[in-house]
């Protein structure tokens, strides 16, 4: 992304956050998480987290400079322990790397007790699969950041994204490779020093770090508490996963054969909480039936059960949670598309709206005709036949109902993007029913 004109300088690390945060918003989908280079990172990436409703860590890097002129880095060391040189400016200077071992070994030692200091004994954060936003307060020459990038790129995140308020020209072209998406809000012509372009630009110590780390911690601990449940259903046990955000407005569940651990559905999950709604992952599968249906193609649960089943987890959300006075919502996908019309027929007084996507909806062709909810379904434009028999048992709906023809709705997830409009669908579609 390329930067804009922005007013300067910024107040301090804290407003820089703020006015990143919505230029970042966009391409934190994928489960995100903002890591923060302290420790002036850290204030930036707080205010980020806070706003995107992400966990915040530290990504602590070390610069490497040049033995008697430690201010000229010639490369960086990541937490990780890999070390990236800066092998063209060693070569212009005439120093080895062998040269700079005693200085390798010394910012190690104090990256170790950062690490200790910041983190403590909790392990580094999981970034694989994840929309990783990289922070810091500004970019000079770029050796830091590199490093820090390139870390997370081996850690294999969903999509690696760098965000800072203010960047010199020079290290916006240098790293832009680096990234998948570059959010710099400021790269002024006249760049000297990032610490030029804030009103406030004071040193932060390792107890101000800790302080907001710890903040966060709490503050996400308190806004999306997650737990496994157990639902009893008919003779049966379903498991599902049930994440509460601090502010409710609702509460939806996702009906999945046996898919409430896959990265897509839970990017959509989290973008339901983010707009305060209550998330319940359920397999309506047994794990045994999941097994036959691997092996065999049929799990032996009719739609009717499975609707049964849902029905069965509605009426344990309203009886054994804080959903009881509030509307709930369901999101069907694959087997459990048809099931969520079921079991909005046979709770007409506790399902508010139902979103169905890469299912076959006539399925549940003996219950159309009760279903009075709203009634979203995503289908795929190019196969005529699922489209044709899709509108044929979207016509059999009592209520309010609505056909989006998507390219490849059986693939809707395949990318963030795709996932990103899929999350965007859900909130809307809620927010107008629930």
């Amino acid at each position: 992304m390329s930067p804009l004109p922005v007013s300067l300088p910024f107040a301090d690390r804290a407003e820089a956050g703020r006015r990143l945060a919505e230029r970042v918003r966009a391409f934190a989908v994928t489960d995100p998480i903002v890591v923060a280079l302290p420790r002036g990172g850290v204030p930036v990436g707080a205010e980020l987290a806070r706003r995107l409703r992400a966990p915040l860590d530290v990504l602590v890097v070390r610069k490497i400079g040049l033995p008697g002129h430690a201010e000229l880095g010639v490369g960086a060391l990541a937490e990780d322990g890999h070390v990236c040189f800066d092998d063209s400016m060693l070569a212009r200077l005439g120093v080895s790397r062998e040269r700079l071992a005693e200085t390798v070994a010394a910012e190690r030692a104090e990256l170790a007790r950062r690490l200790e200091v910041y983190r403590g004994t909790r392990s580094a954060p999981r970034l694989a699969g994840r929309d990783v936003i990289v922070v810091d307060d500004g970019v000079a020459t770029g050796g830091t950041a590199r490093a820090a990038l390139r870390m997370v790129r081996r850690a294999r995140p969903a999509r690696l994204v760098l965000a800072v308020p203010v960047a010199s020209g020079t290290a916006v072209e240098a790293l832009r490779p680096e990234v998948d998406q570059l959010v710099v809000l400021t790269a002024p012509a006249n760049f000297r020093a990032v610490g030029e372009w804030y009103r406030d630009f004071r040193q932060l110590s390792d107890e101000h770090v800790t302080t907001l780390l710890a903040e966060l911690r709490d503050q996400s601990a308190e806004n999306d508490s997650e737990r496994a449940v157990r639902i009893r259903a008919g003779e049966e046990h379903l498991d599902g996963d049930l994440a509460v955000p601090s502010v409710v407005h609702g509460t939806v569940v996702f009906a999945l054969g046996h898919g409430r651990h896959d990265p897509r559905h839970r990017t959509v999950a989290a973008a339901l909480r983010r707009a305060g709604y209550a998330t319940l992952l359920l397999d309506l599968l047994t794990s045994q039936e999941w097994r036959r249906e691997e092996e065999t193609g049929a799990s032996g649960v009719d739609t009717r059960r499975l609707g049964e089943r849902l029905a069965a987890a509605v009426r344990w959300l309203r009886r054994s949670t804080d959903a009881a006075d509030r509307p709930v919502g369901l999101v069907g996908s694959g087997s459990g598309a048809a099931a969520a019309l079921v079991a909005a027929a046979e709770l007409p007084d506790d399902v508010g709206a139902v979103l169905a996507r890469d299912g076959r909806i006539d399925m549940a062709e003996d219950a159309l005709t009760r279903v009075r909810v709203p009634v979203l379904a995503l289908v795929e434009g190019e196969d005529s036949f699922v489209r044709e028999i899709a509108e044929w048992a979207m016509g059999r709906l009592a209520g309010p109902r609505e056909l989006r023809v998507v390219a490849g709705a059986e693939q809707l997830l395949s990318g963030p993007e795709d996932w990103q409009r899929a999350a965007d669908s859900a909130v809307e579609w809620f927010g107008r029913h629930l």
